[in-house]
């Protein structure tokens, strides 16, 4: 997976959630401020336009700025959490290509987890020193010869997303302070994770994988119905925001149903 799949990702990504911005915003208006589609929408348009203006050459690089951009053109909040999300993918991405460099150049770097609370997924630790595994990376400099992903030979491995979205779902639980069972994206989000990260430990190919994470992704918004808000808007309603799929979970699912039509097969 090269920068040009990150940037087919993203861009089906906008494309998805143009197509699903009345039903978004629709299960926003039951329990929300019934604007999550039409600010999705406007926030991913934003992208699409970023990334054809810039063309960034690393699959890092790509998500940075899809977060980057969600941040200043999406508001409430699912244009920090989102933003956030994908920034965190993106630097992850990165610092595992440099730590190939690093590995090839005979550079040893440590590594340390601690769990995602409500998750049971480890996250990656802070900094470089962070990111386990190998990415699989040809030829990652970046400016001035500097370890990155600006190069658009860097190949990510299945174990390399699996770890971006480790990193963006901590992210996204610090940043929001929600767990699994908030009714939150964090419901759909985690159990993707964690099927994608099983996944890349199989060694499945990443078609299957993907089909696996759509699948969790599925249930844990279907999840959602009966749940009583814990977090955001929606926990001002207490027991009346049950019975209503949450808003933030049912466009996670489009991120990786994207993800399972560009991959094809």
């Amino acid at each position: 997976m090269n920068a040009q799949f990150f940037t087919a990702w993203v861009e089906e990504t906008a494309r998805t959630i143009t197509a699903d911005r009345d039903r978004l915003t629709a299960l926003d208006a039951a329990i929300g401020d019934a604007d999550h589609g039409t600010n999705l929408d406007r926030g991913f348009t934003a992208v699409r336009e970023a990334l054809s203006a810039s063309s960034p050459a690393g699959p890092g690089a790509v998500l940075i700025l899809t977060g980057t951009t969600l941040i200043r053109k999406v508001g409430g909040a699912s244009g920090p959490l989102y933003g956030t999300a994908y920034r965190h993918m993106g630097t992850t991405l990165t610092a595992r290509a440099a730590q190939a460099v690093a590995g090839r150049a005979g550079t040893g770097l440590d590594s340390t987890s601690g769990a995602v609370p409500g998750t049971g997924i480890e996250a990656p630790g802070p900094g470089t020193a962070g990111f386990t595994g190998t990415a699989g990376a040809r030829d990652e400099a970046g400016p001035g010869g500097a370890p990155g992903d600006g190069d658009h030979m860097v190949m990510v491995t299945l174990a390399d997303l699996a770890a971006a979205f480790e990193a963006g779902l901590a992210a996204v639980c610090e940043l929001g302070g929600a767990a699994e069972g908030d009714k939150t994206m964090v419901d759909a989000l985690a159990p993707a994770t964690r099927a994608l990260a099983e996944a890349a430990r199989a060694g499945l190919k990443p078609e299957d994988a993907f089909d696996a994470a759509l699948a969790a992704a599925r249930a844990g918004a279907r999840a959602t119905i009966p749940l009583q808000a814990r977090k955001g808007r929606a926990s001002y309603l207490g027991e009346r925001s049950a019975g209503h799929e949450d808003p933030g979970a049912a466009s996670t699912v489009l991120l990786f149903t994207a993800l399972r039509t560009v991959a094809g097969g």
